[in-house]
């Protein structure tokens, strides 16, 4: 008997307000969401595997300048632009990832074959990109990444002396764009996959929860999926995802339970804002966040289709 085939994603969380979002970027968020949640979905009902439909997801999320990711990266210091990914697959757990990537188009492509064709898990910078172009990736200029929008916000926060955990002034002051996908598909394997652009004015090579298997990313067949999003240093400190597999596993908690314990509890009182998005074995999907907002959406196991942006939805 075929699992049910069920799939979620998310495209940052963070300070998103109604009276900052215009209704033309409203809009084409709105789009971006629901066109990548398909494009992973037409995959599962294929009979795709879930990592990737997962990729698939996130690919199209990566192509929009509308978030944290790929073509919408924020600047470094230095405005470059540094991404970071992974995937994980739930069958064996097995697990790829970048850090510091500065001429792959899509990051998380190359996590996915980080985990197929080597036998490492975590590869970063240079290094990153040699094992790329020995695998047919494909050069891509540091043109290809530079919005103005996020040049501006780089200025603004160099100016202030600060970094940014993703947006500014667009559409907020507070916002976190990272972007990530969670599937299930007929064969009852679950997998997750994240990627991220990391943060405004980033020195020193920092690398956050999105490239870390167990803080950002993490999958286990008849257990859970789940990619974050938020604060990257607090997801890594209560290394968010696995823990959320690890109450499901040994607490015997809901994907909900588990997930809003997290996210309301522990990570909240050390000050830690974002969310995450889970998926359980029956293909329950759940989005949890303590901030005001979270782009996201979904295709459940019945075929409902779910695109939202703030908390209160």
């Amino acid at each position: 008997m075929n699992s049910p085939i069920s799939i979620a994603i998310h495209g940052g969380a963070g300070t998103i307000l109604r009276e900052q979002m215009s209704d033309s970027l409203k809009a084409a968020i709105l789009s971006d969401l629901e066109s990548a949640v398909r494009a992973g979905h037409r995959l599962l009902a294929a009979g795709g595997d879930a990592l990737d439909a997962a990729v698939a997801a996130v690919k199209v999320l990566e192509d929009s300048p509308h978030f944290n990711a790929g073509k919408g990266s924020v600047l470094t210091h230095k405005e470059f632009v540094e991404m970071d990914a992974s995937v994980m697959h739930g069958a064996r757990c097995d697990a790829g990832a970048v850090a510091g990537v500065r001429h792959i188009k899509n990051p998380v492509e190359l996590a996915r074959s980080v985990m197929q064709q080597s036998d490492h898990v975590l590869l970063i910078g240079e290094g990153a990109e040699a094992f790329a172009f020995e695998h047919g990736y494909a050069y891509t200029e540091q043109d290809y990444f530079f919005t103005e929008r996020r040049y501006e916000q780089l200025q603004s926060m160099k100016e202030k002396g600060m970094f940014a955990l993703s947006e500014s002034r667009y559409p907020d002051d507070n916002k976190y764009g990272t972007v990530g996908a969670v599937a299930l598909d007929a064969h009852g394997n679950l997998a997750a996959a994240t990627s991220t652009g990391g943060i405004t004015n980033k020195k020193y090579g920092r690398v956050g929860d999105s490239a870390l298997i167990g803080a950002g990313t993490y999958a286990e067949n008849g257990v859970v999926a789940v990619s974050t999003t938020g604060m990257g240093e607090y997801f890594i400190r209560k290394t968010v995802a696995v823990d959320v597999a690890a109450r499901m596993r040994y607490l015997k908690e809901s994907v909900q339970q588990a997930s809003d314990s997290i996210i309301q509890g522990e990570l909240k009182a050390l000050g830690g804002e974002g969310g995450l998005i889970a998926l359980d074995a029956h293909g329950q999907v759940h989005f949890a966040m303590n901030s005001s907002g979270m782009y996201r959406a979904s295709i459940d196991a019945t075929g409902h289709v779910c695109v939202k942006i703030y908390a209160d939805e």
